[in-house]
């Protein structure tokens, strides 16, 4: 069952690996699964996939969810692009089924867009009153151990996107796969990973908002309720593949200073491919460092660049154990650089139980 259950997830690889190519670019929608929500991981700006763990493995590689011990719980709210209005707040929690029964998770995660003007062409400086869009991304994960060396897991997930009267829903399955390696004294030194996201339906946005009272075809005798089909558009698919080598800057304690160097590759369906890499230090497990640079075609070009995100990140995280050997309370911190806008902020709280 193991043998059959990390051959899918490299078959489902595989295809991610072959999906797009530059004619298919811009074509995708459902931009938001692209955004990294959480307050942690999102200071390496995605680039740990092959070390990420715990719940916010969920946006990342799954995989790194069966590292959770116990039980995680995880809040997040970002400012994305500060100055545009948009917030996002997304919770999730990892749950142990024991030793050999793997890790349950799940996650919700709300972008909030606030007030928009009502415009129509008649009336393009509003006055109409407001709306406000609706993005909700719902996800379902299991994800296990099935060696001292391989982990692996997938994630069913849920999109709906809607405004008062029209909406769209779809559906996606991520998986993921993480290796960790070293020499017998350090046996977590190397990981590597690779994962598939955002594999699934297309999405249509149907509803009132797209009906109209008009004249039925050869007659102009009374009139009836027209609804305007939309164009479907495919979920934005990507393959992430990551290495990470953490290393120990005290040989007699390995865990007293530690620098973890990561880098990850990203093959967008339909978008630019990326490539990036990070370093972060960490005290004790109790005070990280972290930044990353990811890198696509013509992003130092400001006349060119496809993307506001300039490609720096860098964060910050506290893990403080409330007692010893009991619950830790962690506190995390992001950001990201934009051009134009004021780059995103990230802060969260996490309770390790």
């Amino acid at each position: 069952m193991n043998k059959l259950f990390l051959a899918t997830l490299l078959l489902l690889a595989g295809f991610g690996a072959h999906a797009g190519n530059r004619d298919r670019q811009g074509e995708a929608g459902a931009s938001e699964l692209l955004i990294n929500p959480w307050a942690s991981s999102s200071g390496w700006d995605g680039i740990n996939t092959s070390c990420v763990t715990g719940v916010e493995a969920l946006n990342l590689n799954v995989a790194g969810l069966a590292f959770v011990r116990k039980t995680e719980l995880v809040f997040s709210h970002t400012e994305w692009l500060s100055g545009t209005g948009i917030r996002i707040n997304t919770f999730g929690f990892g749950q142990s089924l024991g030793a050999r029964g793997g890790v349950i998770g799940a996650s919700v995660m709300s972008v909030d867009f606030g007030e928009i003007p009502i415009t129509t062409t008649s009336l393009p400086e509003g006055g109409l009153g407001t709306y406000s869009p609706q993005f909700i991304n719902l996800a379902v994960a299991y994800s296990k151990e099935f060696s001292n060396s391989i982990y692996g897991g997938v994630v069913f997930r849920g999109i709906s996107e809607a405004i008062s009267d029209v909406t769209a829903f779809g559906a996606a399955v991520d998986a993921g796969i993480q290796y960790v390696t070293g020499p017998r004294q350090d046996p977590d030194r190397v990981k590597f990973g690779i994962a598939i996201r955002n594999i699934g339906t297309r999405m249509t946005f149907g509803g009132d908002g797209l009906s109209f009272r008009g004249f039925p075809p050869e007659s102009q005798d009374y009139t009836m309720t027209l609804e305007q089909r939309s164009q479907g558009y495919e979920l934005p698919s990507l393959l992430n593949i990551g290495i990470s080598y953490a290393l120990p800057l005290n040989k007699e304690n390995l865990d007293l200073h530690v620098l973890t160097l990561a880098g990850n590759f990203t093959s967008n369906s339909f978008s630019q491919d990326q490539v990036g890499a990070g370093v972060e230090y960490a005290f004790r497990q109790l005070v990280m460092l972290r930044a990353g640079y990811n890198y696509q075609n013509n992003l130092t070009d400001p006349a060119r660049r496809p993307t506001a995100l300039t490609g720096f990140s860098a964060g910050l995280s506290f893990l403080v154990p409330l007692k010893k050997g009991g619950p830790r309370l962690g506190m995390d911190y992001s950001y990201r650089t934009s051009d134009p806008f004021n780059g995103t902020h990230s802060a969260g709280l996490r309770i390790v139980l």
